[in-house]
């Protein structure tokens, strides 16, 4: 049997074949196109691991919220007054101590004995006071006895003269002899005059004498007192009722004049001292209200002092407290403290996501109503409170967000949660 050839079944054979690989590239291509252009599947969340809020609209309370301690409002530091060098320290904080309470004992030997020079030459000074005292009061003894002499004599010439002008009356003695004697008079009045002068000049210097004794006197007096004082200071007392808090020395060193020694303090009258973020202290203002956490209940107080240094971040605000203490309570407890700033009306309001900060544009995913899905959604955000941030621009009353920090999802604008 011989086989005929058939060009056109060839021929027709690899059409076909063309036809179906050009359809099947065809195919792959579109299949292709099209999956490029569907949009990625949303990933599960787990509901549970996530914090969910709803949008409100109403009033908002701004609130500032800082950790601090509690202090006296009437702290005393006790100093050093002299180079010293510590004794003994005979008490340790947390002892209840009275004004004249021994804390701590301090020794210098020169200052002792520049103490014994200064009430040495303070003797010395009086005993020369008490000295000249004695001579000028014998000088106006001395002087009021001249006095007294002189008085005398002009006594005697004005009786002698006085009974010569009687006799001269008489024609009984000469004038020659009258005048005499009254020559003598005159000159015993002179006398009593410079006697009586003189000791009334003797009485002032005297004065002006002793007063120059007395002040060397005063001034060495004086400075017995401050070494003696000096002296005494070394035995460091309170000087304030209180609690002694701190005692920042060993026994052995040596201090300097202004160096701390001890401090009080009176534990029945405390404020809280807060350490707030600087960049939400710039609302805080004096007088506002606050509230103290001391984790055995809270205690309603005020602001009374702004630090106005900023501190590793910080800004110290002061609180008096208004309300009684609870048990417990005392120097350096820790504690929480929430200033309110203001309270805003009628606005848009919700809580704090993770990453908002006030008057910044964040993206957070928005539920959708009546589904699982939940689409990024981008937010302005306004002033902000300790928990809440008032909404400018972005979500509506009633919308439910994600306030959880969602990161890991930034590559999807859809999740779901399961």
């Amino acid at each position: 049997m011989v086989d005929i050839a058939r060009p056109d079944i060839a021929r027709a054979k690899r059409m076909r074949q063309i036809v179906y690989g050009v359809g099947t590239g065809v195919v792959v291509i579109l299949i292709t196109v099209g999956v490029s252009r569907l949009e990625p599947a949303a990933p599960g969340v787990d509901r549970d691991t996530v914090y969910t809020d709803t949008v409100q609209r109403g009033e908002m309370l701004r609130q500032v919220r800082g950790t601090g301690t509690l202090v006296p409002e009437e702290i005393r530091w006790i100093s050093a007054i002299t180079n010293s060098t510590v004794e003994r320290i005979v008490l340790r904080p947390g002892v209840t101590v009275e004004p004249d309470t021994v804390i701590v004992e301090l020794s210098n030997p020169q200052l002792e004995q520049s103490a014994l020079e200064a009430q040495l030459q303070l003797a010395a000074a009086q005993a020369r006071y008490k000295s000249r005292q004695v001579e000028l009061d014998r000088e106006v003894l001395t002087q009021r006895a001249n006095v007294a002499s002189a008085e005398s004599a002009l006594n005697q010439a004005e009786y002698e003269a006085s009974l010569d002008e009687e006799l001269f009356e008489d024609q009984l003695v000469s004038e020659l002899q009258l005048r005499q004697k009254q020559t003598a008079a005159n000159q015993a009045r002179i006398q009593q005059q410079i006697e009586a002068q003189r000791l009334e000049i003797l009485v002032d210097s005297m004065e002006t004498q002793l007063a120059a004794e007395q002040a060397e006197v005063d001034r060495l007096e004086t400075i017995y007192q401050l070494r003696r004082d000096e002296v005494a200071d070394l035995q460091v007392t309170a000087g304030v009722a209180g609690v002694l808090q701190e005692v920042p020395l060993e026994e052995g060193a040596s201090v300097t004049p202004g160096t701390n020694l001890a401090r009080v303090g009176d534990p029945t009258q405390l404020m809280a001292e807060l350490r707030i973020a600087e960049t939400q202290a710039r609302d805080v203002q004096i007088g506002q209200p606050a509230s103290i956490d001391t984790r055995n209940g809270i205690i309603p107080g005020q602001v009374i002092r702004i630090d106005p240094a900023v501190q590793q971040g910080t800004v110290t605000v002061d609180v008096s407290l208004d309300g009684e203490l609870p048990r417990g309570a005392r120097p350096d407890l820790t504690v929480d403290g929430t200033i309110e700033l203001e309270r805003l009306v009628d606005v848009v309001y919700v809580g704090r996501p993770v990453y908002g900060q006030e008057d910044s544009v964040v993206t957070l995913f928005r539920l959708l109503p009546d589904s699982d899905d939940a689409v990024r959604t981008r937010v302005s955000l306004g002033r902000s409170s300790v928990n809440t941030i008032e909404v400018r621009e972005g979500l509506q009353p009633g919308d439910q967000v994600v306030l959880s920090d969602m990161s890991q999802w930034d590559e999807f604008d859809r999740i779901q949660l399961n």
